[in-house]
């Protein structure tokens, strides 16, 4: 029996900044490498990206007006990982909680009804965790199975997706025994904004041109789809061989500090097709079978990477794109964006869109993971 998902819902915080607002604040912090200022503009816009939201005011401010940095133009001293954490620790739980009451609202889902929940999150952590907080806030039974997903990057949703799929099937229709229907909620919350750096290398503008901060949930059961909405078939993944430090994440004094290597489009070039033809053709399928495709944006140029090397449509990734555009790359919840607008679209041209879809995320290893979905004709 298919695991289903009944309703995607997602969030963004209050904060938008345009690409070019953000360049124009990094282009002015102080003690930036000369040679480096010059590249923060034409970097910030070849990104694809025309705005992303944060859940800091301080992008876009005059200094005097600074709430999280230093109110001067050197950053300095740079807030502490501590100082980070705590403003995850204040901004996460009402942004995931409103992203988890809107999904239960759109699937028609009361909280007694949840019987377990996972959560999704890489920027920050703190115990009790989001887990008991939102069990707490959306009045989700105490006795529901928690499990917390940390620290594994863009594609961690898949991870949850996984696991969920997992529960669904394990326990199938305990409604019949008596013992009430599994429904699972996700929750992925990510705000990546907070761990931003003053740019001293190459590699440190690229990331603070891509990552913005954004929320997403799900409920998901076992069951039959309805017209419109999606079930969860199968899972795939793999890790490129000698990749460890091509994207990483690590603690450091002031937040977390990302690596990302200029080589990743050609890392996924290299692995992807050996890891992604032998697994649909266990499923009978080919490239040209799939009705749609929701590839995570780690940057514009792995979308046009991926779009090259599987020999896709200009319009295969028009979501993926899309949401780029809009959001920028929000670590685990953007592949749920794109999911969901990929299903909002379809609603809107019934009888062209029944079929199976392929997402795919990439993620710190450099890992790659896959997942099989199929769409029920609205």
């Amino acid at each position: 029996m298919p695991t289903v998902l009944e309703a995607i819902a997602v969030a963004t915080p209050p904060f938008r900044r345009s690409q070019q607002q953000l360049a124009t604040f990094m282009a002015r912090i102080e003690g930036v490498p000369g040679g480096l200022r010059g590249r923060i503009a034409d970097i910030f816009s070849r990104s694809g990206i025309e705005q992303r939201y944060s859940c800091l005011a301080d992008f876009g401010l005059e200094a005097d007006a600074f709430g999280f940095f230093p109110s001067n133009w050197a950053l300095s001293p740079p807030p502490s990982t501590a100082a980070r954490n705590r403003a995850y620790r204040a901004c996460a739980p009402p942004l995931a909680e409103a992203v988890a009451q809107q999904a239960l609202e759109q699937a028609a889902c009361a909280a007694s009804e949840i019987t377990h929940l996972l959560v999704v999150s890489c920027t920050g952590f703190f115990a009790p965790g989001l887990d008991v907080l939102l069990i707490q806030r959306l009045g989700l039974p105490v006795a529901t199975e928690r499990t917390l997903i940390g620290f594994m990057g863009c594609n961690a949703a898949f991870h949850g997706l996984k696991l969920a799929h997992g529960i669904c099937q394990a326990s199938g229709h305990a409604g019949a025994e008596g013992q009430g229907i599994v429904k699972v909620l996700m929750v992925c919350v990510e705000l990546c904004s907070l761990h931003i750096q003053i740019p001293t290398s190459l590699e440190d503008v690229v990331t603070n041109a891509l990552f913005g901060d954004g929320a997403a949930a799900v409920v998901l059961s076992p069951g039959d789809p309805r017209p419109g909405q999606l079930a969860y078939l199968d899972s795939a993944c793999t890790i490129a061989a000698h990749t460890l430090e091509a994207m990483d994440w690590e603690i450091g004094d002031t937040g977390f500090l990302m690596r990302l290597s200029a080589t990743v489009p050609q890392l996924i070039q290299q692995t992807l097709p050996d890891c992604l033809g032998p697994w649909l053709r266990r499923h009978g399928l080919g490239r040209d079978d799939l009705a749609f495709w929701a590839v995570h944006p780690g940057g514009r140029l792995i979308l046009d990477q991926v779009q090259k090397d599987l020999g896709l449509s200009p319009m295969a990734l028009q979501d993926s794109y899309d949401v780029l555009r809009e959001f920028g790359n929000m670590s685990s919840p953007t592949i749920l964006f794109i999911l969901k607008r990929w299903m909002e679209a379809a609603s809107a041209r019934p009888g062209q869109a029944a079929g199976k879809g392929l997402a795919l995320g990439f993620g710190p290893g450099l890992s790659i993971e896959g997942a099989l979905f199929a769409h029920a004709e609205g």
